[in-house]
């Protein structure tokens, strides 16, 4: 009884952290409408300011608390709203989203940069130095006493900001109808301020407490967000109450799976993705009609002609030869897994853009197919690469099982989740045996990944598993171009437009959704298997949440419905940055932001940059010019190259210096062509014609045919 009671206040105390975080976030979601998936990344932010003041440059530790919350958090937050936030909060939610994943990926390379991983950084707990008192057999540390005694401030004083002043009353009524609020005499982007800087300092005090009892590491104490949104969770995202109720069960299931898990080579890694097991749990038990819904911003997803389908799909193969080419060993190493991960990312199409399903845990699924390659594949086996695919798909599939039930932030969360598990925990086991067949995912280290053999021939090389890898590629894209153009793409589209919709007009949901899961996990398994055959040796750290965050990003920023979308981010995640490091090594901390930055900067172009890319390079393609003129001048390039007479970065170069020009030579050209041959009835039409005009006030176009029925769908 005596364990029970200490290992009780050790549970409490936790959970007396869980719920300041946790009544952080649900303070600024129920005031702001916006899930701030970066909230514990801001709350780590403070512990490590708060280490470099008080260890780092010994000030006092009174002076640094008011610098961290009085100071640095509410300008952080100030940040934060005016820059990042506010040019998205008319967009969708998926967009808003995106934005708090980018600044989650982005705050933790900031630190990895200010603040080297390989340092330990041990904080003391406060009043260290003086006697615990004892309750009952209990011993309970000033730090604990502390923690629970500002838990209970930060409840009493919520309680008292939202209920009984014109502030809380302001804000709660902003996230309802802000336009209303603002003609009532109130301020929302105030409300919206404030909200951003209480739910910041809530988030910081609780990174300052958690800090001495925890490593002091940027993804850990990122993650440890994972227990404070089960507490969120548990309040519904707008309960404080019941997020305080929720965070007492976090933090006493912890402690006492701590106290009382017995010992066994297969559950200490329960122990720590327990809280995301309890995530996924609440997010199933729990009603969350309030999220549910459809997107307020829908965008159309552009349907891809065949013909510019196998163009592109035969430029992925020649960029892809073209690499293998001239790139020397240790380049095709470094740049090698531009088409693997492009596949990666190519399952978030129809996933995402098709079904607008949010999934954060495809890196997970391939490290499944990674796993599965490396046990079945050992010897290069075809038709290993084959089942991996499918146990992929399989997993995928388990997931659409809880997708029935949520959906936007809420998916995410439990996708999120889902990664957690996967790599705190499954990832982690050690070999066991399932119907009689022994299983060893990545045996507690790592694996060896091989090769395919491919009609006789063992593909092991650098450059042949880089061309290998690009033919999957443009065949995942043509099968994907094939999909958009099926009627079960046109089902997916409708799904992700309106489920309530899809479904009354006779769609079945959990097909829909259970074949769309399982079809992108596939493809993100085939992107995995792919991807440990280039690293020939991989690990459950290459695939966890974290990893796959960045990919998320510049799929997002590519666009998810462009199927050109794989291998913009293949290209864009492993080419610049490995580029930058090798020409400039004191750069590596800087363009880890890279793509968290460029996740910030979705706002401006919400479409993605490929549609943009395509309006741009389309005038090369038509032109019966200067398209023979760049494949060419590449092709004497690249001759030069095996020549030996250039080196690779001169061959870039000389890439670059004929494509930028003949692209705006061709494009000048077509618009000449366009002008001395246009119709002047037909020049002279109106392009921006509303959609009940189509076909009187200009010509009918084959493309009005699906803007008219969005446009009767929409209402």
């Amino acid at each position: 009884m005596d364990q029970f009671i200490t290992f009780g206040i050790v549970g409490l105390s936790t959970a007396a952290i869980y719920a300041v975080i946790g009544s952080g976030l649900v303070l600024t979601y129920s005031t702001t409408g916006v899930f701030n998936f970066a909230h514990g990344a801001a709350g780590m932010l403070a512990a490590f300011s708060y280490w470099q003041f008080t260890v780092g440059w010994g000030w006092p530790v009174p002076v640094a608390l008011v610098l961290v919350l009085l100071v640095l958090a509410p300008a952080f937050a100030l940040l934060v709203e005016r820059a990042v936030l506010r040019p998205v909060q008319a967009l969708g939610e998926a967009e808003r989203l995106v934005m708090t994943v980018a600044m989650l990926s982005g705050l933790i390379a900031a630190a990895r940069w200010i603040w080297d991983p390989n340092v330990a950084r041990p904080l003391p707990t406060f009043f260290a130095d003086r006697k615990p008192f004892h309750i009952g057999p209990a011993t309970v540390t000033w730090h604990q006493a502390i923690t629970m005694a500002v838990a209970v401030a930060v409840a009493i004083g919520l309680r008292l900001l939202m209920y009984r002043t014109r502030t809380g009353a302001e804000m709660r009524a902003t996230v309802d109808d802000r336009a209303l609020v603002g003609l009532a005499g109130a301020r929302p982007v105030r409300a919206n301020q404030v909200a951003w800087i209480l739910g910041t300092q809530l988030a910081a005090i609780g990174g300052i407490l958690i800090a001495p009892t925890v490593t002091l590491d940027a993804s850990q104490l990122s993650l440890l967000i994972v227990s404070a949104y089960t507490a969120a969770v548990f309040g519904r995202l707008r309960s404080l109450p019941m997020t305080f109720v929720g965070a007492i069960v976090v933090g006493c299931m912890e402690s006492y799976l701590a106290g009382y898990l017995p010992q066994n080579a297969y559950l200490p890694g329960l122990r720590l993705a327990a809280p995301a097991l309890l995530l996924f749990a609440a997010l199933l038990a729990f009603p969350h009609r309030r999220l549910r819904g459809r997107d307020r911003r829908l965008r159309q997803i552009p349907v891809p002609t065949m013909g510019g389908t196998a163009l592109f799909a035969l430029a992925v193969v020649a960029f892809g030869v073209v690499l293998a080419a001239v790139l020397s060993p240790p380049d095709l190493i470094t740049y090698g897994p531009i088409f693997s991960l492009g596949v990666v990312a190519l399952s978030y199409v129809p996933l995402a853009g098709y079904a607008g399903q949010i999934s954060l845990c495809q890196l997970s699924m391939a490290g499944i197919g990674a796993v599965v390659w490396a046990h079945l594949g050992a010897h290069g086996a075809l038709w290993a690469l084959a089942v991996a695919v499918l146990v992929s798909a399989v997993a995928g599939a388990l997931i659409a099982l809880p997708a029935l039930r949520l959906s936007g932030v809420y998916l995410a969360l439990g996708t999120a989740a889902f990664a957690v598990v996967l790599d705190q925990w499954i990832f982690t086991l050690p070999t066991f045996k399932l119907f009689g067949v022994q299983i060893g995912l990545f045996d507690q280290g790592s694996v060896t990944a091989v090769g395919p053999d491919l009609f006789g021939l063992h593909l092991d090389s650098e450059s042949q598993l880089m061309v290998f890898a690009a033919v999957c590629l443009a065949l995942a894209s043509i099968g994907v171009a094939l999909l958009r153009r099926s009627r079960f793409g046109r089902r997916l589209i409708a799904l992700r437009d309106s489920e309530a919709a899809y479904a009354t007009l006779g769609g079945n949901l959990l097909l829909a959704k259970a074949l769309v899961f399982a079809l992108a996990s596939g493809i993100a398994g085939l992107g995995g298997a792919l991807y440990g055959m280039q690293l020939q040796s991989i690990s459950a750290t290459q695939f966890n949440l974290v990893a796959g965050l960045p990919i998320f990003l510049v799929a997002v920023v590519g666009g998810l419905g462009a199927v050109g979308s794989g291998l913009f981010t293949g290209t864009a995640y492993v080419g610049p940055i490995n580029a930058l490091i090798a020409i400039a090594p004191w750069s590596q901390n800087a363009v880890a932001l890279l793509p968290g930055l460029a996740g910030v900067g979705l706002g401006r172009n919400p479409d993605g940059v490929v549609p943009t890319l395509r309006t741009e390079w389309a005038p090369v393609a038509r032109d019966w010019i200067a398209l023979p003129a760049l494949v060419v001048g590449i092709a004497a390039a690249w001759v030069l190259r095996l020549a030996d007479v250039i080196n690779g970065w001169v061959f870039c170069g000389v890439a670059l210096v004929l494509a930028l020009p003949l692209r705006g030579w061709a494009a000048a050209r077509q618009r000449a062509l366009l002008a001395a041959s246009a119709d002047p009835v037909e020049a002279a039409e109106p392009e921006d014609v509303p959609v009940e005009w189509l076909g009187i006030r200009r010509a009918w176009r084959p493309e009005d045919e699906e803007v008219l029925a969005r446009g009767i769908a929409a209402g």
